[in-house]
């Protein structure tokens, strides 16, 4: 009877040791740098995973917030651009409550500027932040439970593990060429690269006219057309924008605000008009109401690019109806630096009104 008892004990012994070894190779080679910077560090695309690392072990003046509209934009850029010492935060999908809750934690890092793309559809409902699924608050709040997560983790101890051989000589360049092939997730060396686009990424194939009408074309189908609207309500998402956006804003008013409406091309407003009007007037509304508030905090700058015809209307920007080329992410910047499309305080709806006559008279190509 003793036998089986003792297989068992034994283990039982060697299950707790290998999570303890896993564990602690976790922290010690810790891949996401939450407890210490390395000057080896690779990074993953997992941004709601890797920014809590990168708030932790990068140094920082600003940060760069958006959805995937934002993703692609290197720091490096923003860095020469707008004379600062950049983080991008930004991440695809991402909601109002998930982007304050992460500038709130870079802003007590010490970032003084927030570089922010504010589209309209990031204040459509979601999930309280403190029971999103995909985000864990625990992770950048460095509780126990946090920690916990991080430390016990089979994922974080593979990458750990992965990361450790990589730092062994004769395995370093093998395993680095070969990382973005391999079920691993931090494998990128810059932390400049964190979902950029190639330096020789085909930009004229991936972004063109023909691609941005047939997602026009998709879009508008009456099949898929009533997605367009989808999760957009006025109420909700009004008091989504004060919470989320005013909130916070007026918690830090030491640190400037430079907001910008990213320049969607013309065709997300005209699908809007074509096959679901209503989202189009919710839109409007919201935005309306949203250059009227940020123009009046004293630590805001606003800047309106959906309007910008000569960008907008040529269709070879775009990959689909909203995202923008690498040409125009430069474009971007240049505008925010030179305040060029900065909204008027006095007349702050006069480029969305600019915009409603460009959207009603604009004819689609066949």
């Amino acid at each position: 009877m003793r036998g089986p008892f003792t297989s068992l004990k034994r283990l039982l012994l060697a299950s707790i040791a290998f999570v303890l070894g896993a564990a602690v190779l976790t922290y010690v080679v810790d891949p996401l740098q939450l407890f210490r910077p390395s000057r080896t560090a690779f990074y993953s695309d997992d941004t709601r995973v890797q920014n809590a690392g990168l708030i932790r072990s990068q140094s920082f003046d600003a940060v760069f917030m958006g959805t995937s509209l934002a993703i692609h934009f290197r720091q490096s850029d923003i860095d020469r651009a707008l004379g600062v010492r950049s983080l991008k935060l930004a991440m695809t999908g991402s909601n109002s409550r998930q982007q304050a809750f992460v500038l709130e934690q870079a802003i007590d890092r010490g970032a003084r500027r927030v570089i922010w793309a504010m589209d309209d559809f990031i204040f459509v409902d979601a999930a309280d932040i403190e029971a999103d699924p995909y985000l864990s608050v625990d992770l950048y709040r460095g509780t126990t439970k946090g920690i916990a997560s991080y430390l016990f983790s089979a994922a974080m101890a593979k990458e750990a593990l992965f990361a450790l051989l990589r730092s062994v000589p004769p395995l370093q360049g093998p395993l680095t060429r070969a990382a973005p092939f391999l079920p691993v997730k931090f494998a990128l060396a810059d932390v400049d690269d964190i979902y950029a686009l190639p330096r020789d990424f085909d930009v004229a194939r991936e972004y063109n006219a023909k691609r941005t009408l047939a997602a026009f074309a998709y879009i508008t189908s009456p099949m898929r057309s009533r997605f367009l609207g989808e999760g957009y309500g006025y109420d909700a998402m009004a008091g989504h924008f004060e919470r989320d956006a005013v909130g916070l804003i007026t918690r830090h008013p030491d640190v400037t605000f430079d907001i910008y409406f990213p320049p969607y091309s013309v065709l997300q407003f005209v699908a809007m008009r074509d096959a679901s009007p209503e989202t189009l007037k919710i839109v409007t509304d919201l935005t309306a109401v949203v250059a009227q508030r940020l123009t009046q905090l004293p630590n805001v700058r606003l800047h309106d690019f959906r309007a910008i015809k000569a960008v907008t209307h040529d269709l070879d920007n775009y990959g689909d109806v909203i995202h923008h080329s690498p040409a125009v992410d430069a474009m971007v910047l240049q505008w925010l630096a030179s305040g060029k499309h900065r909204v008027d305080p006095k007349q702050p709806t006069a480029s969305l009104d600019e915009l409603k006559s460009q959207v009603e008279a604009y004819r689609v190509p066949k």
